[in-house]
């Protein structure tokens, strides 16, 4: 089997520390004898690649691809925790304790990875300290992350959380079209519900109020921000009254 070799990771300087994935924190050695540890794997678009609540064997480390990782509560909701691309590891914390994994780790689009045997990771982890060290402050960079949008969150209505992720989308997964800013990645209105903490009916009011507003143009699974200049105005004061004339909404029907 052809060995995969890991895409260019490309460290943001205006994003947060965890948002830098494990493998760009590698020195190219170690990053090169970790990989040739494990065995190249392809998965189509929708695949299931772990399960929560199931036992952990191993480690996944994204080479080329994007996922999202949710978590089900005992009542059945859904949440979205994060999306996992590039140079990510996925599946560390259940390998390195041995509990049953937290969260189901699903591809948003064709994904090629790495996948290592927990003992072998383990292993790698006690030969090479500094490997060891870089997985620590991963850790640490995104349970400070974790901290800092809790305490975000609890002081904003559904509308500004769903307006930062919208706009943290663009961001990170947006294309640059002659229409708008077209998100990459293909999340559904109960995820991205799961990622703000709201329940999919207030998401999809909101959706539907700002396609009539012109900001957005909503499909099956496929999102077009017209103006991100309102979203940006609903961030910094909470406040929807933002809009000015723009061009009649293009209905699409939603899910």
């Amino acid at each position: 089997m052809a060995t995969v070799k890991p895409a260019a990771y490309t460290p943001d300087d205006n994003g947060m520390d965890d948002r830098v994935p494990f493998l760009a924190r590698l020195e190219a050695v170690d990053r090169t004898a970790l990989l040739g540890l494990g065995r190249p794997l392809v998965f189509p678009t929708r695949t299931v690649l772990i399960h929560q609540h199931e036992p952990s064997s191993h480690v996944l480390f994204l080479v080329r691809g994007w996922t999202k990782i949710t978590a089900s509560a005992a009542n059945g909701y859904e949440a979205l925790l994060a999306l996992r691309g590039p140079g990510d590891i996925i599946g560390e914390s259940a390998a390195l304790t041995g509990r049953p994994r937290s969260a189901t780790v699903t591809t948003l689009e064709p994904v090629q990875a790495v996948a290592l045997e927990r003992r072998s990771f383990r292993a790698f982890l006690k030969d090479s300290p500094a490997a060891a060290l870089v997985l620590l402050g991963l850790t640490a960079d995104r349970n400070r992350a974790a901290d800092r949008r809790r305490l975000e969150f609890a002081s904003m209505s559904v509308r500004e959380r769903l307006a930062i992720l919208l706009l943290e989308l663009t961001r990170t997964h947006g294309r640059h079209t002659l229409e708008g800013i077209e998100l990459a990645v293909s999340l559904s209105k109960q995820e991205l519900a799961g990622g703000v903490g709201a329940s999919r009916e207030m998401v999809q009011r909101l959706l539907r109020e700002w396609r009539n507003k012109g900001v957005l143009v909503t499909g099956r699974r496929t999102l077009l921000i017209l103006r991100p200049d309102v979203l940006r105005q609903i961030t910094a004061d909470g406040e929807a009254a933002c809009f000015d004339a723009v061009s009649p909404s293009r209905e699409l029907p939603l899910p």
